[in-house]
């Protein structure tokens, strides 16, 4: 098992709350996690037919001694043991008493809020990350587009399976499982093409009149079905930075998929060398490097605190994050830096705050420097943004 970042929050939190709850896309390692962390609970998957049917007919029996402790896996299918796991933690005051999974991140999150608030840590788990992976030997001639291509999902990896078996039967499991019990979608047909659609639009502002004329359903169904890819973690929306720069900041959101993998195969992409000159190219890089600075903060369990920034004068930068000072980050997929990436920041010159914060570029190379007070930085090396 190869280890996960996310272990140091998880059992940190579990010395301080009575529930940790570990939310994420499904076949990110959930399970395999918080079951090598805690192998003294007692292990109980909703997902199985007969112990969600005990769970919803007689709930009482699954906590028949109050001082024992669980993993209830997938908990958002059965909503209603939250109210138990309440009164026990309540009643027993122990710390790390319940681990709580799920894939459905509104359901759960929802739930939670009206049923454990105050009693959980909620923390977060995207697949694999570069440097989780990246000393394994099937990956250590990779290149980026390899890594767009493969994506990070585990099974790929721990079991040698290849994209092109791993990604339709994960399409097809989430369309015909995942959104029926999110939102009863007739019509999964056309949902499965708004999927590809949204693939197509990677890095790019929501346009949802534009997705629903494309689609064929009106702008209500499309906000709704963008809700439920979030709440699936399909994709993840990045908001755009607005403190101190008024009201001309761009304030519609860009979409992003939580796999680049993913995003690989709705597109229909076949193998690495294709990306090379796929016109997406860049947006898919751009995908790679934000997805690895969430990863960081999730992996850590702090706020996901990390935006966009593009204002009405068309001046835009990839990312803006907040650390212990403000982090400007600009992405560029080519190999070969160019000192002409600096202009990206030369609006912020004009504002007298940006201009002491930190200003970096990512690009596709594999060399890290300094180049005229920015940090140079290669896709090799993002785990310099750790905070």
């Amino acid at each position: 098992m190869i280890p996960r970042k996310l272990s140091g929050a998880i059992l940190k939190f579990s010395k301080k709350y009575p529930v940790v709850s570990v939310t994420g896309p499904r076949q990110s390692g959930k399970t395999t996690l918080v079951r090598s962390l805690f192998p003294e609970h007692k292990y109980l998957s909703l997902e199985n037919p007969e112990t969600r049917s005990i769970a919803l007919t007689d709930p009482k029996s699954i906590f028949d001694r109050k001082d024992q402790l669980f993993i209830l896996d997938e908990i958002q299918h059965v909503p209603e043991l939250l109210s138990y796991i309440q009164v026990i933690s309540d009643e027993q005051k122990t710390s790390g008493q319940f681990i709580l999974t799920g894939s459905q991140s509104l359901l759960l999150s929802e739930k939670i809020s009206q049923t454990l608030a105050g009693r959980t840590a909620i923390l977060k788990l995207l697949p694999f990350s570069l440097s989780e992976i990246n000393k394994l030997d099937q990956v250590s001639d990779f290149s980026y587009e390899d890594y767009i291509y493969n994506g990070f999902f585990p099974r790929i990896y721990d079991q040698n399976i290849t994209p092109e078996e791993f990604y339709p039967f994960y399409i097809e499991t989430y369309v015909q499982r995942d959104v029926r019990a999110i939102q009863n979608v007739r019509d999964l047909n056309t949902f499965s093409n708004f999927i590809r659609l949204c693939a197509g639009r990677t890095g790019q502002l929501i346009d949802y009149s534009s997705l629903a004329k494309d689609t064929g359903v009106s702008v209500s169904t499309i906000k709704g079905w963008i809700s439920i890819l979030e709440a699936g973690y399909i994709i993840f929306l990045l908001y755009p930075y607005y403190r101190n720069y008024g009201k001309r900041i761009i304030k519609s959101p860009k979409i992003y998929f939580t796999d680049p993998g993913l995003v690989s195969f709705l597109l229909g992409i076949k193998n690495a060398e294709q990306l090379k000159t796929h016109y997406l190219r860049g947006a898919l890089f751009e995908n790679l490097v934000i997805l690895e600075l969430l990863k960081q903060r999730y992996n850590h369990g702090i706020p996901r605190d990390i935006w966009f920034f593009r204002d009405s004068n068309h001046n835009e930068v990839d990312v803006v994050a907040e650390n212990e000072q403000l982090q400007w980050i600009e992405i560029k997929s080519s190999r070969t830096f160019s000192p002409d990436f600096h202009n990206t920041f030369r609006f912020l010159d004009k504002n007298e705050a940006a201009r002491k914060d930190n200003k970096s570029i990512v690009y596709g190379g594999d060399d890290t420097f300094v180049h005229k007070g920015f940090d140079i930085v290669s896709w090799r090396d993002l785990e310099k943004f750790e905070t």
